[in-house]
């Protein structure tokens, strides 16, 4: 049976990276919720570990000039450590990123940033009070990217500026939703928003 096309008026022709995933659209109010499988993640471990892309995005290909995404991100139902959701860039296995509102061991949800250049850098942001975060993506054209986040969808607060060498292949943006530690993860993705355009300054609140 042919699995039904998930459509998001805001964005581009969407598909799976790097495997399949579980996702609906609620069309009257362009709403995405991803379910992550068990144990799901990416990681390309600092320590040399094991990599790990048991995690679907639902993406689209990145345009070649700069532009932004942004959603509220949320969780429903019980939460477990590292579960997140999260926007995601896609290369390759060695070539990805992800600004995530993830559950934290200490039970404190917090932005995460991770950037992956054969090993992932891992990075704790700030802590989220309320039950959301706005989360956004910036292609800043040369490779160069940033992630924001905001309360509210208008103020920006800088996440990380970083530079994300690509292969010749294709890069995808997208959505993400993990749970490393455990049996699933909700992901609620609303006020979903792609612009095109240069982000004139990253620190200055835009």
């Amino acid at each position: 049976m042919t699995r039904p096309r998930l459509v998001l008026d805001a964005l581009p022709a969407l598909s799976w990276v790097p495997v399949d995933g579980d996702a609906t659209v609620e069309p009257s109010t362009q709403t995405l919720t991803l379910r992550s499988a068990p144990g799901a993640d990416w990681t390309n471990d600092a320590t040399g570990g094991a990599q790990q892309h048991r995690a679907a995005s639902l993406a689209f290909v990145a345009p070649s000039r700069p532009f932004m995404l942004s959603a509220k991100v949320s969780i429903t139902g019980v939460r477990s450590t590292f579960d997140a959701g999260a926007l995601s860039i896609w290369s390759d296995r060695d070539h990805w990123a992800k600004v995530c509102f993830e559950n934290s061991p200490e039970g404190d949800t917090m932005v995460v940033s991770v950037v992956t250049n054969t090993y992932s850098d891992d990075v704790n942001s700030h802590l989220v009070t309320g039950t959301s975060i706005h989360l956004r993506v910036a292609f800043l054209g040369d490779d160069a990217w940033a992630f924001h986040s905001s309360p509210d969808g208008e103020r920006w607060s800088f996440v990380r500026l970083f530079r994300l060498p690509v292969a010749s292949g294709t890069t995808y943006v997208g959505f993400l939703s993990q749970a490393p530690l455990g049996d699933r993860c909700d992901a609620v993705f609303s006020d979903i928003r792609l612009s095109h355009g240069l982000l004139g300054d990253t620190r200055d609140g835009s």
